[in-house]
């Protein structure tokens, strides 16, 4: 195979060279090298359409390289004249090489990080053991102050469903085993034998992913959200988990100070898959219950497979009195059933130590029974999963399943204490230390299932109750009364829930739920979330209706503030609930609030919902210091910056002063779980940076505002928010405009949630959920939702003489600084000569004025931005103080000008599929213009979507739907980790 690549034989100080230059020449080494294997396998399927596709890189290229009209217009014109079987081809093709190039950025990145830890290239202060350095030698801080801080330290986790992962499982999975290979190009020292088999096996991954379908068929079930999910705690985290507190424990020994106590695990993870109600109907009772006794399946399949692993390790004869005597009471009751426990081990296929182990090897012994104790947890979960009426807790309880931790990390931790009392330290602190930090992380749930519903479903309920028993309607009843009414009903010992009582179907749903909390053990549950929650009723609402339905462990209860409104008003809110004697004690100094980024940047527009999310967490904060009551911030964060996604060190670092006390929740949405979890030196990188930056936060918090700074960001936040809100939701054309000159109304069809696009049918960008909003706006390379208003914000300080201000805001602010640099790296991949091709096939002239008004606000924003961060260009580079942070925005700007001539392809065959689709709606059967294809190979093709009748659907339209959608997917990964 003749693939020359410079990397393959490069000595290391050359790949550290590039390194040092910002990893720019790996990448193009790299996405050269997968795109000539990707060529490859085109040309062996394809001959003719490979020409094509190399035509149209070729003017592609040309265009991003001069900018000029004619080029694009070649390009546009080329593309034009693909029939339709080519333009799913075609699409495929740009797709892929995308998805490629991406890998290769993975890669780079992966490298990168690995060559900071060896020490090999420069580092930033985002790993923990440089925070750690920098805290005790610049800031003074004590190793004991950082040692305490880390054993009470925590952050959490939760993975979520929401849809914005476009890619399949199937292709993930392939590109994941390119990226391995890739990888050992560049870190193996592989003969040259080896490094022909690396490349044939990319070539092979490479061409399964090329004849694998691109588009979900069916939309994923929440079970199927929550096992895509799951896959990434099994094959990185769980075993992750363990590598990375042991370098923080080495890190800490280098201070003079012990490991993290054994109990105390760094990270929590929780999940919202199975368990995230919020307007979507396919979340039931019954949803939530699976996606449990799956998740606690698959911890005890985890647990099994380490526990054998151990018993070929511990063949230890000396053991502490304890452990002997443990040991001795297991064996004397074995004794008694030998032969049987012998037979049943055989037909459990274990794979050795069948039979009962003698008090000789007490670990053995007692590893056996927690085997065979884990077999059985196993098979008890997996009957629960076929009878759905069986209450789990109570069955784990009566068939001698675990049902706890406690009883895997009682054993398991008086084996590591026997270890150490004779002497057999490193064994103890090998795989049996590990086993330990996975049990206190994972416990036996793997990730806790939080519980999120909207707030007027638990108002319905209440409002049956207390109608039907004659009280009145607690739905009309002011706030004052609810709370008097809730109050006076949790501090009472009789039920309140009335036998017998009708139901509709929504309100059924709610108390089934509730009574299916009931039936699972405790620790499956992390938190019962209020989405759209405005009232202290809300929360005590759901903290009865969860007595009355029979929890014992009532779950936290974490309202969540989403829009302006409801962040303004969340400080009363929490001061009614927090000055109430009885809700104090029963939160027993532990509260927990949710703040949303998605919905309050669709409300209000990124800047002025990024400063009220910045000011209502101080207040809230504050009130609950007042009250003595620790308040845990759960950041609701989307993955692109429209939705408050960015940087982690970044995102937390930006946070107010004093608001992240030690304990941080947020949320990892659709493709960042992949991005931050999919390879283990990036899952590694991630742990790094989430505990130095929660670490710093706490013991180098950023500078408190000054008022000066209050004052201009109250001023601008107002005028982004009007600016915003005059085009958004006032301006009669706009509505219009974006269900014309953006796929809106066609991103259904990608089947990436389970979850419906909107909360309700019709009205306009209210109504519709704050992915598909931001997603419709990437596609077309506009990102408005990231920028509009803020360059008219910006603009009016800067008028009023404010930009010493603005500059001294930037310099000295993180909260701030973090904000126009995230706003400048999306301004910097939006292309208004794309929107205007959008605007040119799909907008009747009429609204066209509305594109230019939108690109006159897009350059009111660049200007003000550059204005304000000083320089001359987006991306510029910089000197002095400044050149690290330049040479990231630099490295940055390398990966958009490698991605632009894929993207671009992609956008223009976007634009084609959705003026022929839209056509053929409105002429009807006309539209087909005869298309009639008689080519097996082509029919084929145009019939892969089992949903799409052949004899009632034309060819042109299953073609054209199809290539829509690839050209989503290719164009959603060309804007990968942006707006």
């Amino acid at each position: 195979m003749d693939m020359p690549h410079e990397m393959l034989s490069a000595p290391s100080a050359v790949l550290m060279e590039k390194m040092v230059m910002g990893g720019s020449a790996i990448l193009r080494d790299d996405d050269s090298l997968l795109r000539t294997v990707f060529f490859s396998v085109l040309r062996h399927h394809h001959p003719n359409l490979a020409r094509k596709v190399d035509v149209i890189y070729a003017l592609a290229q040309a265009w991003v390289s001069s900018g000029e009209d004619s080029d694009f217009d070649m390009l546009e014109k080329y593309l034009s004249g693909l029939k339709p079987e080519e333009s799913i081809l075609v699409a495929s093709a740009f797709s892929h090489m995308l998805n490629l190039h991406n890998l290769t950025e993975d890669v780079s990145s992966s490298e990168r990080e690995h060559a900071i830890r060896l020490g090999e290239v420069e580092a930033p202060t985002r790993t923990t053991n440089r925070s750690l350095i920098n805290l005790t030698t610049n800031k003074g801080v004590s190793p004991e102050a950082l040692y305490k801080q880390l054993c009470e330290q925590q952050v959490d986790l939760v993975l979520t469903a929401h849809p914005t992962q476009a890619l399949r499982g199937s292709l993930l999975k392939k590109y994941a085993s390119i990226r391995e290979e890739l990888a050992s190009l560049h870190t193996k020292r592989l003969t040259k034998y080896e490094k022909i088999e690396c490349l044939e096996a990319i070539k092979a991954y490479v061409q399964g992913a090329w004849r694998t379908d691109e588009i979900r068929r069916q939309k994923p079930t929440p079970q199927d959200e929550m096992r895509g999910g799951m896959a990434y705690m099994n094959s990185v985290i769980f075993n992750m988990i363990p590598i990375f507190h042991r370098r923080i424990d080495t890190a800490l020994a280098n201070l003079g100070q012990p490991r993290i106590p054994l109990d105390h695990s760094l990270f929590k993870f929780g999940s919202w898959m199975g368990g995230d109600r919020d307007g979507n109907p396919n979340v039931t009772s019954t949803v939530t219950r699976d996606v449990c006794v799956l998740a606690r399946l698959e911890a005890a399949n985890a647990y099994f497979n380490v526990i054998e692993s151990l018993m070929f390790d511990l063949s230890i004869w000396r053991a502490s009195p304890e452990l002997k005597e443990f040991a001795e009471a297991i064996a004397n009751k074995d004794s008694r059933d030998a032969a049987r426990i012998r037979e049943e081990r055989k037909m459990r296929n274990y794979s050795d130590f069948w039979v009962p182990a003698t008090v000789t090897e007490p670990f053995r012994v007692v590893l056996a029974e927690m085997r065979d104790r884990l077999y059985t947890t196993r098979e008890v979960l997996r009957q629960c999963l076929v009878h759905p009426k069986m209450n789990v807790g109570a069955v784990l309880l009566e068939r001698g399943a675990y049902s706890h931790i406690s009883e895997l990390w009682e054993p398991m931790k008086l084996m590591y204490d026997s270890l150490i009392q004779t002497g057999d330290t490193a064994l103890a602190n090998a795989k049996v230390l590990d086993v330990l930090r996975q049990m206190s992380t994972f416990e036996l749930s793997m990730m806790r299932l939080d519980v999120r519903q909207e707030s007027t479903r638990h108002t319905e309920v209440v409002d049956c109750i207390t109608t039907y028993l004659g009280l009145g309607s607690y739905a009309e009843w002011d706030e004052a009364t609810r709370v008097e009414f809730l109050l006076k009903e949790l501090q009472s010992k009789r039920p309140l829930f009335p036998p017998g009582m009708d139901m509709s179907p929504d309100v059924k749903e709610v108390v089934d739920t509730m009574r299916v909390l009931a039936e699972l053990p405790s620790d499956s549950l992390g938190a019962y979330v209020i989405s759209m929650a405005r009232t202290a009723s809300d929360v005590l609402a759901v903290v009865l209706l969860q007595r009355e339905c029979g929890v014992k462990d009532i779950l936290r209860v974490a309202p969540l503030f989403e829009t302006l409104d409801d962040l303004t008003n969340a400080p009363a809110t929490m001061t009614t609930l927090l000055s109430n004697d009885w809700y104090r004690s029963h939160i027993k100094g532990m509260q927990e609030c949710m703040i949303g980024y998605s919905d309050s940047g669709k409300d209000a527009g990124r800047l002025s919902a990024a400063w009220s999310l910045f000011e209502a967490q101080e207040k809230i904060v504050a009130i609950a210091k007042e009250y003595n009551v620790k308040m845990v911030l759960f950041h609701g964060r989307g993955g692109t910056v429209g939705r408050g996604g960015g940087p982690t060190h970044l995102a937390i670092r930006s946070q107010p002063a004093g608001t992240i006390q030690g304990c941080l929740r947020v949320t990892v949405q659709g493709e960042i779980i992949e991005q931050q979890f999919g390879e283990p030196e990036v899952c590694f990188s991630t742990f790094d940076r989430y505990t130095s930056a929660v670490l710093e936060a706490v013991m180098d918090p950023p500078p408190s505002p000054k008022e000066t700074w209050i004052s201009t960001m109250h001023q601008m936040s107002n005028i982004s928010c009007e600016q915003y809100r005059a085009i958004v939701f006032k301006h009669k054309d706009f509505v219009p405009y974006f269900n014309k000159a953006t796929p809106v109304s066609e991103l259904g069809g990608l089947n990436i949630g389970s979850r419906p696009a909107k909360r309700k049918a019709g009205g306009g960008v209210e109504t519709l959920r704050a992915i598909p909003w931001i997603f419709a706006w990437t596609q077309t390379r506009m990102h408005l939702p990231v920028w509009l208003g803020l360059g008219e914000a910006l603009q009016d300080a800067i008028d009023k003489g404010q930009l010493p201000v603005l500059k001294e805001m930037y310099e000295e602010w993180p909260f701030f600084q973090g904000t126009i640099d995230l706003v400048e790296m999306v301004l910097a991949k939006a292309d208004p000569s794309i929107s205007m091709l959008y605007e040119k096939m799909l907008v009747p002239s009429e609204l066209s004025y509305m594109g230019e008004l939108i690109r006159s606000k897009l350059m009111i924003a660049k200007k003000a931005v550059l204005t304000v961060s000083g320089k001359s260009c987006l991306l510029q580079e910089g000197t002095g103080s400044e050149s690290k942070k330049m040479a990231q925005a630099a490295d940055l700007e390398v990966k958009i000008a490698l991605r632009a001539p894929y993207v671009a392809p992609l956008n223009i065959l976007q634009c084609i599929c959705l003026r022929t689709l839209r056509e053929f709606e409105e002429k009807g059967e006309a539209a087909g213009g005869g298309y009639n294809p008689t080519d097996p190979e082509i029919l084929d093709l145009l019939s892969r979507d089992p949903n799409k009748n052949p004899t009632t659907v034309q060819p042109i339209v299953a073609a054209m739907y199809d290539a829509l959608l690839i050209t989503i997917k290719g164009v959603a990964a060309g804007m990968q980790n942006t707006g």
